[in-house]
This record gives structure tokens, sequence and C-alpha cells, in this order.
């Protein structure tokens, strides 16, 4: 039979308290593990590999001398939500996400907090996801965060903190999908004894959100439904499978840049009958290659004026172009008082504590315990560009305070959280690793959606604090349980 308690660790374990109990989100996994004969948890471990490697289902990763493809890993032992939980959070992730998309639009009209003083202006003037262009200018049905995934962490029972917003072109969600597929293929019992919410109503519930999208130049009188389209770089960006994957499950086009061109003022799609409007654009392309009449001159992946049609309300862009601007994580150190500012409500998710390399007493205590913080770069992802105080060499720690030093403003600080950890299944057993979880929103005009569950990220280096699947990382399906 199979054992079910992991060693223990330091910090909040999700499937056992500190007693070596089973905490309630876990018990009926834990009585169908305890059932299973350890060599077919072996045998399906590796068929889950296999089957990851045949779908396709990787992702580059560059920086280095050649862009290098990897399979993603995928743990074979989920992670539990259960409703009650789960109910607490989405309330916390829809006022965020409603804050969010409200201070997207006074930012780009009358910018009244940083009128009123709640934020400085030199935010945005540093702040290179900030778009002139878009200043004035209303998206379709008020909408400028279309597709939003709210990165958690947790630290105990009741403890969860947001670590980073993600509005401009959240990934992920394919992994979410395939790794659901995946568990219920090979474990069909399993599911006939653990109640979870199902998740394949994503890519559905994706569509018609962006169909409620539609710009005021659609005409519906003749019956025509609104054509969506799915943007994509190419086959070399690290997210192509996720942008195939989507395009095919909602029953759209998977286009790139020289698919389309702007006749007559409307986007038009290439096609076997010659070309035909299409009205709402899934974006999967930054800013600064959606139109080379606009911003990169260079850029080949864009459209040639995309950006004029749009300001005249010809064709739907998700999410809105400058809606990175608050990805930046010196805006993330503003977030309660952005959404208190906009909601008149205290957050019900609170932000992990951030001190502002900008302001001259944060970084003397950034610099003089740098070896007990966390620093990241405003700008940065992926986690690159971050420095982990206490698994940092002497050597990289000065290294990283002189460009702390030289560029102050580019950095911000947090403290080493203790992050909660799930088991992972190993060939010695059950072994605890540091999650975190990134849940999917879909807003419209019609209103906001939440997937019950989302994509866990899993450290699978024992001690590691980084779940980035470019630095090593894994994933896990995400349960939340029916009540």
């Amino acid at each position: 039979m199979a054992g079910t308690a992991p060693p223990k660790s330091d910090n909040f374990d999700e499937m056992t308290d500190a007693g070596g109990s089973t905490r309630d989100a876990y018990v009926d996994y834990c009585r169908w593990y305890e059932g299973q004969e350890p060599g077919l948890l072996k045998r399906k471990n590796s068929e889950a590999d296999e089957s990851f490697r045949r779908t396709g289902i990787t992702f580059n990763v560059y920086g280095e001398d050649e862009a290098e493809e990897r399979l993603i890993p995928f743990d074979m032992v989920p992670r539990i939500i259960t409703a009650g939980e789960w109910r607490r959070l989405t309330k916390g992730i829809e006022q965020r996400v409603r804050a969010l998309n409200a201070f997207l639009a006074d930012l780009y009209h009358r910018q009244e907090i940083i009128r009123a003083g709640r934020l400085p202006e030199r935010l945005l003037h540093n702040n290179a996801a900030w778009l002139p262009n878009m200043v004035g200018m209303t998206p379709p049905g008020g909408i400028y965060t279309h597709i939003v995934g709210i990165d958690l962490v947790r630290t105990g029972p009741d403890e969860f903190f947001v670590l980073e917003d993600n509005a401009r072109t959240p990934s992920g969600v394919s992994y979410m999908l395939e790794n659901r597929e995946t568990m219920m293929a090979m474990f069909p019992d399993l599911f006939s004894q653990v109640a979870v919410e199902p998740v394949s109503k994503y890519p559905s519930r994706l569509a018609r959100s962006l169909a409620a999208c539609v710009p005021p130049k659609f005409d519906a009188s003749n019956g025509r439904k609104p054509n969506v389209a799915v943007l994509t770089p190419g086959i070399y960006n690290s997210a192509y499978f996720e942008h195939a994957f989507l395009a095919d499950q909602m029953g759209a086009e998977l286009v790139e840049g020289s698919d389309l061109r702007v006749v007559d003022g409307r986007v038009q799609m290439r096609c076997t009958r010659g070309y035909e409007p299409v009205d709402v654009i899934y974006r999967r392309v930054d800013d600064d290659y959606l139109d080379p009449l606009t911003f990169e001159p260079d850029s080949v992946l864009g459209v040639p004026g995309i950006m004029d049609v749009y300001r005249s309300g010809g064709v739907t862009i998700a999410n809105a172009p400058g809606t990175g601007v608050s990805d930046d994580k010196a805006i993330y150190s503003f977030m309660p008082e952005i959404v208190e500012f906009y909601t008149g409500e205290k957050p019900l998710l609170p932000n992990v504590e951030t001190w502002r390399c900008a302001d001259k007493d944060s970084l003397g205590y950034v610099l003089d315990n740098l070896e007990e913080l966390v620093v990241k770069e405003v700008h940065g992802s992926g986690g690159y560009g971050m420095l982990i105080g206490p698994t940092a060499s002497k050597k990289e720690i000065k290294k990283f305070r002189a460009k702390l030093e030289a560029n102050p403003e580019n950095y911000i600080a947090q403290p080493t959280l203790s992050l909660s950890t799930c088991p992972i299944y190993t060939s010695k057993g059950l072994a605890p690793r540091h999650v975190d979880l990134r849940p999917f929103v879909l807003c419209s005009p019609n209103g906001i959606e939440i997937t019950p569950g989302g994509l866990t990220r899993v450290a699978l280096k024992k001690g590691s604090l980084v779940v980035n699947s470019s630095q090593g990382g894994g994933t896990k399906d995400t349960w939340v349980l029916k009540d």
C-alpha cells in the first residue's frame, strides 16, 4: 500500500497538520491514495510525462546561447482547496480585479488617484508600459483587463497573500486544463470518490466573454456572430502551445500578424474566400510589437494601422494596450491604496509587505538586510533579475548590492515568506515542496468569472522558493472541492 504522510516541514503544510493528521481538504484523497499499489503509482507517473511529451506541452527558455525547448514537469499529487477557502479567495480576487480595471480607466483619463496624492506621478513617467496613445481612449465595454491572472501564496490556514498581478497577457491556463485532463485519464476512479469542481468550461467561457466585448462598429443586424481570433507571435514564441490550444478549444482562428490587414477601416483576416472582418483579437503579442505605425517600426509581428482601427471602435483588443502598467511591481506596492480608493473597501486579500527602493529610507533598510530579503526588478518576470537573500552567496549579494545602489528605482524588496508546501510524488514517496497559485479571471460587460482552481506551480527542488517553469519548477492539478 502507498504511505500518505510526507516528511514534516517547518512551513504550513496543506496536507497534514503539525501533529501528522490529514487536513480536511485531503481526507478523501488520502483514503484513495492509501489503497493504491506503489508500483501502479510509479507507472502512472511515467505515463504522465510521456503524455505531456506526446501532446507537445513544452515551453522555450531564452537568454542562453540558444533557445531551449523543455517539458514542463507535472506532479500527479493534486493541490486541494476546500469550498469554503475558495469562496473567501474569490471574493478577494473579484475585488482586486474590479479595482485594477477602475485604476486603468482612471490612469488613462482623469488620473484622480494622482490628483488625490495617493499615487506618485513618477510611477507613470518611469514606466515603459504606460502608453500615452491610450490617453482618453475607452475600450469597448469599458473593459481593460479581459483576462487576469492573480498570483497567490499561502503562509497559514487562512493566510493568503497576493504576490503579483498579471493583467497584460497572463499565461498558463492551457496547463491548468491539460493537468486536469491528464489526471482524469490516469485516475478516473479517483474523481468518482472525490467531488471536484470542473475547469473544462474555461475555453467556452473565454469565447463567450470575449464575444461580449464586441467593438462599437460591430453590426449584428445581419445575424453575424462576432469573429474572435487569437493573435500569436508564431511558433517560436515560448507560449505558442497555449496560443494554439486556446484557439482550438474556443473554435477561434489562430492568426499571425501577416494573416491580418486593415481594409476599409476594419481589421480583416485572410481566409479561403478572401478577407473577412475580425471583431475581437485576443492578442498574445506585446504592446511594442502590435502596430509598427504606432510602436516599434521594425515589428513584423503586429498589424500596421491596427491602433487606428482600435481607437475608432472597429476592433476590440484583449487585453487592452497599456494594461501592463498595472503589472509593475512598484505599482503593486500601492495596491492596498488602489483597492480602497476605487472600491471604498479594505482589501480582502493583502499584499506581501514591500519596500520601495526608490525611497531613501527603504533603500537603506534593504541594503542593511539583503541577506534576509527577496529583491525584484519592478519590470521583471519569470524569476529572472531577482535576489533571494537567504540562499544567495556572498559574491551574489555583493554584485546585487552594486546594481541596487546604481539604480534603486528599478527594484522593490520583500521579506522571505514561509510559503506553504504541498506534497509531490517522488521515487521515495511523498515530499513537501513550496507552491503558489494563479487563478484565472475573465472580465466582460456581463460580469466577472473566476475558474475554480487555477494553475498551481511547484518548486520541485528541495528548499527552493522559485516556482517558475523557466527556473526548474513544475505544475500540479488544482482541485476546488464541491460543497
